[in-house]
């Protein structure tokens, strides 16, 4: 049950920073006010990694920025990294 839970958390995650990444990248077109850089990359960390680099990909915003382009990536293989060691952590015992 916890691990339907989790995936539930990470899809939704997922999904609202890629929604937040498109809008952003709209208000920035339209000169308007912006989502900060820091939330952006809090929402990322925080298990919206890949909904982050879609919408990086998908909106062609950030891309250039190093905090971005090197910081999702990383987020995403640590939060890979983890999922590994708690399933394996999970089936040790």
């Amino acid at each position: 049950m916890a691990t339907l839970y989790n995936i539930d958390y990470l899809l939704l995650a997922n999904v609202v920073t890629f929604i937040a990444y498109g809008i952003d990248k709209y208000k920035a077109k339209k000169g308007k006010w912006r989502i900060s850089e820091a939330t952006l990359l809090l929402m990322a960390f925080v298990g919206g990694s890949i909904g982050a680099w879609l919408g990086m990909k998908a909106f062609h915003h950030k891309t250039m920025h190093k905090k971005f382009y090197i910081g999702v990536p990383t987020f995403i293989i640590l939060q890979l990294a983890f999922a590994v060691w708690l399933a394996y952590k999970c089936h040790a015992v």
